[in-house]
C-alpha cells in the first residue's frame, strides 16, 4: 500500500460503487412522492384475499388481503402496505413499506414492480422522477409500482449519519504514513460510524437483509391484487428478483433482471469483480477521449493517459480542488464524482469537461456536481434518501463477516493489479461488516428457482458495476432463464440503450413471448 492511498471503501462517506440503475434525477426525493402521511395507509381486511390469489403462507394471514388506500400525489398514486418486521415472529411489530404507482394509461394487465437496485436506492423516487425510463407501451398496459425496500428512505429507514456528518465524511482527507496506522485509522472510523448506526436504528438493523425484501414483495404483489409478481429489477434489484423467484416460484409471473448479480460471489470476491469491470470502462473512456484530441484532457496513448489521470488523482489527495463555492472536493468526492458517468456512457462528455477545467483551471466545480448528484447531496447541504448507510446494513445481513487483515491486506494488492485507478480507493470494506452492530443472516449462494415461469436476465457487455460474466453466471444458475446481451457500456440496459431492447422487453411483459435466449442487441 502507497502513502497515498487515502480515505478507502471501508469508510462511510467514501468511495462506494452502489449497484444501482443509472437514472438521471431517482435519488430526489419530494412529497409529492411520498408514500407517508396520515390517510395514506393500508388496512388490513379481516377477509381472505380473492380466490384467485395465492394463499397466504401460514402465520401470514393477516397481511394478505391487504386493500392499500391509495391517495393522489402528484400525477401517481401513493400508499403504504404493512409487512412484519421479523418474519420469524410475524405476530410482532409491523412496519410500512412506501409504494406508488403510475396508473396505466390503457386497460391494466396488472401491475410492474420496479426495483432500481443498490440496495438502498429508492423505487418510489425512480417511479416518481424516472418514468421516462418506461416505455409508452409499459405505461399504456402496466400499473408500473414503485416501493422503498425495508430500511430504506420512507420505509422504516436505516439512518447513522447526519448531513453534516455526512459532509464531514466525504471531505476528509486524511493520509497515515504507513499500512498499518492506515487500516487502525480505517477500523477506528468504522466503530464511530456502526456504533451511531446502532444508536440511531437498531429497531431495524437486524431486518433489512434481502430475504425479508423478497418476502414483502409477496404481501405487496397479493396487495396489488396480482395472482403473479411482475418484476423490473435493475443491478441488486436482479438479486432481490431472483431471491423471491426462490422463494415464491409458484407466484413469479414476467421477472427482467437487468445487469444481474451474481448471488453465489462472496463480498471480497464482488469487489474485485467491480474493479476490473470499472478499469475496463476507463480504458473504454479513454479510447474515446483521445479519438478527439480537441475536448479530451489527455494525450498519448491510452497507457499514457491513465498514468495522467492517475497522476491528477494523485494531486488531489495532496490538496483538495478548489471550487467557486465555500468547498473544495476531496479525493473521496473526486472520485465518487469521476465514476458516476461511467453508470451512463452519454455523461462520458461531461466527464471530459470536469477533467479539462481540473487541470487547466483548477476549478473542481463539475466534478462536485457529479459527486454530489452521485451522493444525493442538495446545494442546500441536505441529502435526500439513505442510499450509503442501507447499503451497508443490507451487505452486512447479506455477506457474513469474518476477512481477517491479513486477507484485507492481501486483497489491496489484488484490488491495485486490477484497477490502477480505483483499486486503492475499493480496500478494507471487510472492516465495515467485521463491526457491524449485528451478525449476518444470509450466505452467498448460486439462485435456484427451478419451478419458476421463465425468467429474462439482460447483460450488458461494458457494464462496470455488475460485469457482464455475472449476468452469464445468473443465467447459468436459473434454469427457466434466457440472456439477453446489450452490446455497450454503462450499467443496464433497459430505458437507457436501444429499440432492440426496448421491443425485447415490452413484448415479453405485453404479449408474453420470451425473447430468444442469446439475443443480442
Amino acid at each position: 500500500m502507497t502513502k497515498t492511498s487515502v480515505k478507502l471503501a471501508a469508510l462511510i462517506g467514501s468511495v462506494t460503487l452502489a449497484l444501482t440503475a443509472c437514472v438521471p434525477g431517482s435519488s430526489n426525493g419530494s412529497s409529492s412522492a411520498s408514500g407517508s402521511g396520515a390517510s395514506a395507509t393500508a388496512t388490513t381486511t379481516t377477509q381472505a384475499a380473492a380466490s384467485s390469489l395465492p394463499a397466504a403462507p401460514a402465520g401470514l394471514e393477516d397481511y394478505y388481503g391487504q386493500q392499500p388506500e391509495w391517495e393522489k400525489c402528484g400525477n401517481l398514486e401513493c400508499a403504504n402496505v404493512e409487512v412484519p418486521l421479523d418474519y420469524k415472529n410475524p405476530a410482532g411489530e409491523r412496519i410500512s413499506i412506501a409504494v406508488n404507482r403510475l396508473k396505466a394509461t390503457d386497460t391494466a394487465q396488472g401491475s410492474i414492480i420496479i426495483n432500481p437496485g443498490g440496495p438502498g436506492a429508492s423505487g418510489v423516487d425512480l417511479v416518481a422522477s424516472g418514468s421516462a425510463m418506461f416505455s409508452e407501451t409499459l405505461k399504456k398496459n402496466f400499473n408500473v409500482v414503485g416501493f422503498d425496500p425495508r430500511g430504506i428512505s420512507r420505509s422504516e429507514a436505516v439512518e447513522c449519519l447526519t448531513d453534516a456528518e455526512r459532509d464531514e465524511a466525504a471531505t476528509d482527507n486524511t493520509e497515515p504514513e504507513s499500512t498499518t496506522a492506515y487500516m487502525d485509522f480505517v477500523e477506528d472510523s468504522v466503530k464511530g460510524y456502526t456504533a451511531k448506526c446502532a444508536e440511531k436504528s437498531s429497531k431495524i438493523l437486524g431486518f433489512v437483509d434481502t430475504a425479508s425484501s423478497a418476502r414483502d414483495l409477496d404481501i405487496l404483489r397479493d396487495a396489488l391484487g396480482d395472482s403473479k409478481l411482475n418484476y423490473l429489477g435493475y443491478s441488486y434489484g436482479t438479486k432481490l428478483g431472483a431471491t423471491y423467484a426462490g422463494l415464491f416460484q409458484e407466484n413469479t409471473g414476467k421477472l427482467v433482471l437487468d445487469g444481474a448479480m451474481d448471488p453465489s460471489l462472496n463480498e471480497s470476491e464482488i469487489t474485485i469483480g467491480q474493479a476490473k469491470g470499472f478499469e475496463n470502462a476507463i480504458t473504454a473512456y479513454l479510447e474515446d477521449c483521445l479519438s478527439d484530441a480537441a475536448s479530451c484532457p489527455f494525450e498519448g496513448s491510452v497507457d499514457d493517459a491513465r498514468e495522467q489521470l492517475i497522476s491528477v488523482i494523485d494531486s488531489v489527495i495532496e490538496q483538495p480542488i478548489p471550487t467557486n463555492m465555500d468547498r473544495e472536493v476531496s479525493v473521496t468526492q473526486f472520485v465518487n464524482g469521476f465514476i458516476t458517468p461511467f453508470y451512463e456512457d452519454s455523461l462520458w462528455p461531461l466527464l471530459s469537461l470536469a477533467l479539462t477545467d481540473i487541470i487547466n483551471d483548477d476549478n473542481g466545480d463539475n466534478i462536485l456536481a457529479l459527486a454530489d448528484a452521485s451522493a444525493g447531496r442538495e446545494d442546500n447541504g441536505t441529502y435526500n434518501g439513505n442510499q450509503e448507510d442501507a447499503f451497508n446494513a443490507v451487505n452486512c445481513l447479506d455477506y457474513p463477516r469474518g476477512a481477517t487483515r491479513a486477507q484485507m491486506s492481501a486483497e489491496y494488492d489484488e484490488l491495485v493489479e486490477a484497477s490502477p485507478v480505483l483499486g486503492r480507493f475499493l480496500a478494507f470494506g471487510g472492516f465495515m461488516c467485521n463491526n457491524w452492530p449485528v451478525e449476518a443472516t444470509n450466505t452467498p449462494a448460486p439462485a435456484s428457482a427451478d419451478n419458476a415461469a421463465p425468467i429474462v436476465i439482460i447483460g450488458t457487455t461494458g457494464d462496470p458495476a455488475t460485469p457482464y460474466e455475472w449476468s452469464k453466471s445468473l443465467n447459468e444458475q436459473l434454469k427457466t432463464s434466457v440472456l439477453v446481451t446489450y452490446e455497450g457500456e454503462g450499467h443496464t440496459a433497459y430505458g437507457r440503450s436501444n429499440s432492440c431492447i426496448t421491443d425485447a422487453v415490452d413484448t415479453y411483459f405485453v404479449e408474453g413471448t420470451v425473447p430468444q435466449d442469446g439475443l443480442t442487441c
